[in-house]
């Protein structure tokens, strides 16, 4: 079962935390031509934060185009967000703003790649917030 759904730009920093959850993930299209991929069940979205801290274009537009789909926005259940503690008060900000607009929870937020414990950690808390999600009917 797929749960993850991520953005990376060109730089890779958000791929390669993919990479070292050890998770499977569907990326969304890193080119806006692209068609964008469409959830088919409960997901959390990791993203990065764009921009120089000022907050002005924080959501990659990829992600923008992404959650305009109805579909991918029902089905969103949290958001964990990479950034740049140089950001100062915007680190992480993408996240806030996707988590604010959907209606959901900032899980955790780490810094560029990520070190090992933030790998861990969100390993830990991806297994405890999926046991915590109410089972959908099936009919």
């Amino acid at each position: 079962m797929t749960q993850l759904i991520y953005f990376s730009s060109a730089s890779g920093n958000t791929h390669r935390f993919i990479e070292k959850l050890g998770r499977d993930a569907r990326r969304i299209p890193l080119y806006l031509k692209e068609d964008t991929i469409l959830a088919d069940e409960p997901y959390v979205l990791f993203l990065p934060t764009y921009g120089g801290g000022n907050g002005k274009g924080a959501v990659p537009k990829q992600v923008i185009k992404f959650l305009n789909v109805l579909q991918n926005r029902e089905l969103i259940r949290g958001v964990i967000v990479g950034g740049n503690t140089n950001f100062g008060a915007a680190y992480g900000l993408a996240g806030d703003i996707v988590a604010a607009k959907c209606h959901v929870p900032v899980l955790y937020r780490f810094e560029l790649f990520g070190t090992p414990r933030d790998v861990d950690t969100v390993n830990e808390g991806l297994d405890q917030f999926w046991l915590q999600q109410p089972t959908l009917a099936t009919t």
